[in-house]
């Protein structure tokens, strides 16, 4: 296991640092898309730990300047959800 894949982006959804990256490199370069595609920040939490490490592996990646980078668009459930 490389040391990318150990670090943890969202532990809530337990997502990796390099599948975050990797979905960078396939063209996925906002934030909400890289919810969408791996659930990051879907739970509990509404990102608040994850959203600053995924933009800052969009910047690393792309070159986009951190101020440009949007936050994710934070939803709250219609009912109450039992997990």
């Amino acid at each position: 296991m490389g040391m990318n894949e150990a670090i943890c982006v969202c532990r809530c959804e337990e997502v990796a640092e390099e599948e975050v990256r990797e979905m960078v490199r396939a063209g996925i370069t906002s934030v909400d898309g890289i919810k969408r595609a791996t659930r990051a920040g879907m739970v509990l939490c509404q990102s608040k730990t994850c959203y600053t490490n995924i933009a800052r592996i969009i910047h690393e990646e792309t070159g986009t300047p951190l101020a440009e980078i949007e936050p994710m668009r934070i939803r709250i459930p219609v009912r109450p959800l039992k997990i």
